[in-house]
């Protein structure tokens, strides 16, 4: 029986579907707000657990796979930008620096649930304000954690990554099968 990835997140499914791996979608509809001066580590568990359980108490024994990714730059989270000008701002503190990348994977089988952190380093090579302006007139931005795609045009951008590619992608694939194989047979 295929997992169920509580996730509308077509990256996410590439990256299960490219793994091999036999997965259904049930997306989790929660309020991912954050709380005040929540850490970010705090933060992405919280998101990815509450997505678990929210599709977990609809699915019965099955397992479920959710997760949560956010940008981290001077202790600062960079969600999804809201437009276009936050896409650009994101952008300008990433220029020549090295930022984190967290991905909280929960994976809920019946009353049990296993939750793990991924970190990935990227550095990003020094942005002039047309590259800048170029990317995010591509659109390219607007759905990504941290305003950039590391599988897309801001590939150009990367200098050095040190983790999981996958993760920054937006699931930490051999993370995931670590813990899937602990469950399952797959």
């Amino acid at each position: 029986m295929p997992i169920v990835l509580a996730s509308a997140s077509p990256r996410r499914a590439e990256l299960l579907r490219a793994a091999g791996i036999d997965f259904e979608v049930i997306a989790a509809h929660i309020d991912e707000t954050a709380h005040p001066h929540e850490a970010p580590d705090a933060y992405v568990r919280r998101i990815a657990e509450e997505k678990g359980r929210a599709v977990a108490l609809r699915v019965g024994d099955r397992i479920v796979l959710a997760a949560d990714t956010t940008v981290v730059v001077d202790e600062m989270m960079l969600a999804k930008p809201e437009d276009d000008a936050d896409a650009t701002r994101m952008l300008r503190m990433l220029s020549g620096r090295t930022h984190e990348v967290l991905t909280a994977v929960s994976v809920w089988h019946g009353k049990q649930m296993f939750t793990e952190i991924e970190r990935t380093d990227v550095e990003f090579a020094p942005l002039s304000e047309f590259e800048i302006d170029w990317y995010v007139a591509t659109g390219e931005p607007r759905d990504k954690a941290g305003a950039y795609a590391i599988q897309g045009y801001a590939s150009r951008f990367v200098t050095r990554i040190d983790g999981s590619y996958s993760n920054v992608v937006g699931l930490p694939v051999a993370l995931v099968y670590d813990i899937l194989k602990g469950l399952t047979t797959l």
